[in-house]
């Protein structure tokens, strides 16, 4: 479970990275590929979200004391 999550930051971080990029590349031109890397940033955040909590509710993760 702690390599899907890790996986799945690396993976935010750089949709961001790549949304970074297109700003700064395609300068008053369409903004349309920062908008899609950002969007796949929001899905990921979100699906990790969903995720960790199914996986606390399933008893996958737990709190550690």
């Amino acid at each position: 479970m702690r390599i899907i999550v890790v996986l799945m930051l690396i993976a935010i971080v750089a949709s961001l990275g790549s949304a970074l990029v297109f700003v700064y590349r395609d300068r008053g031109q369409g903004k349309t590929r920062a908008v899609k890397a950002l969007t796949v940033r929001v899905g990921l955040s979100l699906g990790l979200f969903l995720l960790l909590m199914v996986a606390y509710r399933l008893g996958w993760i737990g709190e550690r004391l």
